[in-house]
């Protein structure tokens, strides 16, 4: 059940109308049911995979972590991680360790066959996964008290609008606003999660549906392709990613405020960054921090001099990159955004980064780079990978410029430009913040999406990228 189906409109259209009549003590019922009938809609059986993990994690939790035993605490820890990694291992990663194993055999001219698995990857197993770790962890820590309602628990792992595609929210944030008694209708609210959800349905239908025309017919032909074009999908790709993805947060973001809920804005305009640090700042912020605060900090973070710090970086990208997928292609977009953030530690001043005048060269370089590192994200094997890289290396730019020019009038483009500009207004900044504009300005903002969304938007009905991971 895709956010920008009929389908869905009508499902929530319901929820929402049922929520605000509902007494407060029993939406969370609601909300519970709501989100496991829209996770079966995906595959029915996949529901007892988040029971299981649901119902262990709970009961770990309550019984062994949250003891004032240290060694009760440290049993039930590593049954948690044990369990949901293991569940994450085995469902996305069991036929890549197989092909690897293979791989690595034939090299020693040892025949060995393995057996694959048929089975589809649950969605959103990545998501929650981490969002009942990161509250296992926390748990452990004693920054959260255990959750003791299964009910309100089951709910936090398993809140509709974030289930799927994140944002991946923190147990401290979410299950407050779960147990709170007192939530009541906002207008403000409303506006601004209605209006949160058509920008995020904007950036889906309009920008990333009408350029992925582009991507998939050059990458999937790349070997016909010469490197102007390949350039030109890149390019485009790098938008399509980016709208997709922050399009479902927007749009996760719009729903749960429409019942009084707040998740955290996960993406901050990261295209306008002016140094790679800062882009994963703005960058899917729920997962980098996540990464930040439960294995780079783990690791040590930058607490043992440059060397330790550009180690534990490097390592943190490679295993956020292992995470997107079960492709080498993931690993080496992992590593070369480890590299990355490696040298500009090591060679690139602060200060630099920081002057105004450099900030669009700043902003120019970034987003090369970014580019440059989603090639491996989009090709389908490493051997495509570089010779995309290869013939971009030589393309001329009459190829680029006659591309761009035969496509200046396409949806697709157009809807680069409208979001160019529209995003240029509310920098690092949700789009809520229009609100402080002139009411002209503000609600000629409001025509321009809502005609783009009518006018421009594609019907395809096309899946959200992040659903495969």
């Amino acid at each position: 059940m895709l956010f920008n189906s009929l389908e869905f409109v009508i499902f929530f259209g319901f929820i929402f109308l049922t929520y605000w009549i509902l007494p407060i003590k029993y939406r969370w019922i609601l909300l519970l049911i709501s989100s496991y009938y829209f996770y079966m809609s995906w595959e029915p059986a996949y529901i007892l995979l988040i029971l299981f993990s649901t119902s262990v994690d709970f009961f770990v939790c309550n019984t062994l972590t949250s003891s004032k035993e240290p060694k009760k605490k440290k049993a039930g820890l590593w049954i948690t991680i044990t369990l949901n990694l293991g569940l994450l291992l085995f469902f996305k990663y069991f036929n890549f360790f197989q092909n690897t194993t293979q791989l690595i055999l034939s090299q020693f001219n040892i025949d060995y066959q393995p057996d694959h698995l048929s089975i589809l990857l649950p969605v959103g197993i990545s998501f929650y996964n981490f969002q009942t770790l990161s509250y296992s962890i926390d748990v452990y820590r004693g920054v959260i008290p255990v959750e003791r309602h299964f009910g309100k628990f089951a709910l936090f792992i398993s809140f509709f609008p974030q289930l799927v595609a994140g944002p991946i929210e923190r147990a401290k944030d979410l299950i407050p606003q779960l147990n709170n008694q007192e939530i009541k209708f906002k207008v403000e609210q409303m506006k601004d999660g209605v209006l949160m959800f058509v920008w995020g349905l904007f950036k889906k239908v309009v920008v990333a549906d009408n350029v992925s025309l582009f991507v998939d017919t050059y990458y999937d032909t790349f070997d016909n392709q010469n490197g102007g074009h390949l350039l030109f999908a890149t390019y485009l790709f790098a938008v399509q990613i980016y709208c997709d993805f922050s399009g479902y947060s927007d749009m996760a973001i719009g729903l749960a405020k429409m019942l009084g809920i707040e998740l955290m804005n996960n993406f901050k305009t990261p295209y306008f960054s002016t140094s790679m640090t800062s882009f994963w700042r703005n960058w899917h912020v729920s997962l980098s921090t996540w990464f930040k605060d439960y294995l780079y900090i783990p690791l040590g973070g930058n607490r043992n001099g440059k060397f330790q710090t550009i180690k534990n970086t490097f390592f943190t990208m490679l295993i956020a990159g292992f995470w997107h997928g079960a492709n080498w292609t993931f690993i080496m977009w992992g590593a070369i955004n480890g590299f990355f953030l490696a040298f500009e530690k090591m060679l690139v001043s602060p200060s630099i980064i920081k002057i105004k005048f450099l900030s669009f060269i700043n902003i120019f370089i970034v987003f090369n780079l970014i580019s440059f590192s989603w090639i491996f994200f989009r090709s389908q094997s490493i051997d495509q990978a570089f010779s995309i890289v290869s013939k971009i290396s030589t393309f001329r730019w009459q190829d680029l410029y006659f591309v761009v020019a035969e496509n200046r009038y396409s949806t697709a483009i157009i809807g680069c430009t409208l979001l160019l500009l529209l995003e240029l207004h509310f920098k690092y900044k949700p789009i809520t913040h229009i609100r402080n504009l002139s009411y002209i300005h503000r609600y000629t903002i409001y025509l321009t999406i809502t005609l783009g969304i009518f006018l421009l938007g594609s019907s395809s009905g096309a899946q959200f990228i992040y659903f495969q991971f």
